[in-house]
């Protein structure tokens, strides 16, 4: 597949994509989705080569469970088609942008999974790529399917979410719309109809909606959810979902060793620094997974990315020989719970530093604390509200929120203007007041 046509689509995007590259103050951004996250060992060292042969080096976890090359120059046909001669393309040209169909990192192995979600997922990405009405959808148009694992990032809103559920022995669907599956349903499918829901969910969405409306939250500003739902039911056999929510899972799965369904074997979670690594990071890593795991990797929404289907007995090592190339594989480190964009360095909107101040932070806080360090008002480090949040307003300083569930956006301002150096200070008072303990 070596066609690299301009995008003629309804809702044309912006966004980066294998094969359009989207220029940024550090030069070119080539964005390769993967499959649920998964990439093969000999994949990873294509990409690993590509950007240390067609760009700058740097490669970045997305928090879609992707990777990102950046500092692309002149040699970006190259770049395109080493990383298409490794099977890191779609199925066709157009059906690029619509691959966006997350999975736990863990599908198929999670002690707590109803189901493997990877061969339906392989169904629902080859009907996206190949149905050409798809086409036309939003490259952030966006999917969600959830078998009930432990590891499953739960914050992040999609345009349609599934989330398996068991009703008297029988696994059903339970989906939502415009939302995150810690929501209340909208209803819920038998199993084997769950591709059916999600092709009436977009045909529908595609015949209602006006093409600025690119997400489905756009269109049900307008057209009342009842209606929308009246008319799927026409389309999928639904029931609806009583006395059932989703639980939320544990933001400390996807870094560390933990058990997978086989006993015998674990999965390793390690995270580049700020969702970045470097070529002889991901090149490491693949041939230790190579060495001691399945012969791949899986990235994850948290910027991680895991080793999975590693022997019981291989997990001191791995974690090792991962921190020896610059991963983080303890949750209680500091710079493991920051995220951070790219920054003043990569990006003409970005007001500060980002990343050189995210790791500033993490010298002077004295617990680990979750906070998103963001450039600009786009957010584009965290799709999802962080407990806390810098926003940038000039270098080196930042106005300072706390998420609250009534508000949207970042959540309450608490401060303006803020030095890190202040910011550590605030945090740490507030983390050793009786009233937030």
């Amino acid at each position: 597949m070596n066609e690299r046509p301009l995008s003629t689509a309804l809702r044309p995007s912006a966004c980066p994509g294998l094969l359009r590259i989207v220029p940024a103050l550090d030069g070119g951004i080539c964005r390769i989705k993967l499959n649920g996250g998964s990439i093969s060992s000999v994949q990873a060292e294509a990409v690993a080569d590509a950007a240390e042969r067609f760009a700058s080096g740097v490669i970045e976890a997305t928090n879609r469970a992707n990777l990102q090359v950046r500092g692309i120059g002149g040699e970006q046909a190259a770049l395109i088609d080493n990383l298409l001669a490794a099977g890191l393309g779609p199925q066709t040209a157009a059906g690029d942008d619509v691959r966006n169909l997350m999975l736990s990192p863990s599908a198929g192995i999670d002690q707590q999974m109803l189901f493997d979600t990877r061969p339906l997922a392989g169904q629902i990405l080859a009907t996206l790529q190949s149905h050409e009405a798809f086409h036309d959808l939003s490259a952030k148009f966006a999917v969600q399917l959830d078998a009930g694992e432990a590891l499953a990032m739960l914050e992040h809103p999609h345009d349609l979410w599934l989330s398996a559920f068991e009703r008297n022995g029988e696994c059903r669907l339970a989906f939502g719309l415009a939302g995150c599956p810690t929501d209340l349903p909208a209803g819920s499918v038998a199993l084997v109809d769950g591709h059916a829901l999600i092709v009436a969910v977009l045909e529908l969405f595609l015949e209602l909606a006006r093409p600025e409306q690119t997400r489905m939250r756009h269109l049900l500003t307008e057209y009342p959810v009842e209606d929308f739902l009246a008319r799927l039911a026409e389309r999928v056999p639904m029931q609806a979902v009583a006395d059932w929510r989703r639980e939320s899972g544990s933001d400390a799965l996807h870094i560390g060793a933990h058990f997978q369904a086989d006993a015998d074997l674990v999965y390793v979670g390690a995270l580049p620094p700020l969702g970045r690594l470097d070529p002889v990071m991901l090149r490491g890593a693949a041939r230790l997974a190579h060495e001691l795991g399945d012969a791949s990797l899986r990235f994850t929404p948290w910027q991680s990315l895991l080793l999975p289907n590693v022997r019981n007995e291989n997990t001191a090592e791995v974690i090792e020989r991962m921190e020896q190339l610059g991963f983080l594989c303890q949750p209680g480190q500091p710079l493991s719970r920051l995220i951070a964009c790219t920054g003043s360095n990569g990006c003409a909107k970005g007001l500060a530093d980002t990343k050189g101040d995210a790791r500033q932070l993490a010298t002077l806080l004295p617990q680990s604390l979750n906070v998103h360090v963001s450039g600009c008002l786009r957010s584009c480090a965290a799709a999802h509200t962080a407990p806390v949040t810098l926003l940038a307003v000039a270098p080196g300083h930042y106005d300072l929120y706390f998420r609250d569930a009534a508000l949207p956006g970042f959540g309450v301002l608490h401060a303006h203007n803020l030095t890190i150096e202040a910011v550590a200070t605030l945090l740490d008072a507030r983390s050793r007041s009786p009233l937030d303990a």
